[in-house]
């Protein structure tokens, strides 16, 4: 038995289209190039290069932080040197000129200049700097809101990494 024809005939875009359309629209408007980014004012680009400048001081730290665990625990060297130059690369990223000559200096040369006294067993270094990652990555993701677009596109990639970082130094080691 054939089902029966609909009770009306439906004229133009159904509902979910419009709804869809109207959600594309937003995400187009949302969504800025580099161009877009060049009419702000005096203040914003100040305020965006005090956040940049903010970013690479806080790749350094975390660097520091990496540095002197790698320091106190040489055995962590192969989980840890790949995320280590991850981090590298987000504090050049940002402009910061000190992550650079890090990157080049060896891990207990670097670890001298750290304040923070790092755990004495190695799980607790590493549950310590997937704190201190997740957290960093935290502050980024409610800082990007505030931020034109590619500084606000680079600082959410860089939160999603150390979140990411957080993730493998926590859950690696079950």
């Amino acid at each position: 038995m054939p089902f029966p024809p609909p009770p009306r005939t439906l004229l133009g875009p159904r509902r979910r289209s419009l709804l869809a359309s109207a959600a594309g629209a937003a995400l187009l408007v949302g969504c800025s190039t580099d161009a877009d980014d060049s009419g702000t004012t005096g203040g914003s680009e100040s305020a965006a290069e005090r956040a940049r400048a903010r970013a690479a001081s806080d790749s350094n730290t975390l660097l520091q932080h990496y540095d002197a665990v790698l320091a106190a625990h040489p055995t962590l060297a192969d989980r840890l040197d790949p995320l280590r130059a991850e981090v590298v690369r987000h504090a050049a990223a940002f402009g910061g000129g000190s992550g650079g000559s890090t990157a080049s200096s060896s891990p207990s040369a670097s670890a001298s200049a750290s304040p923070s006294p790092v755990a004495a067993t190695p799980s607790d270094a590493l549950t310590d700097l997937a704190t201190a990652e997740r957290a960093l990555a935290d502050r980024r993701a409610k800082a990007l809101l505030d931020l034109p677009g590619e500084l606000a596109r680079l600082l959410a990639s860089v939160a999603a990494a150390g979140a990411a970082h957080a993730y493998l130094l926590t859950e690696g080691a079950k």
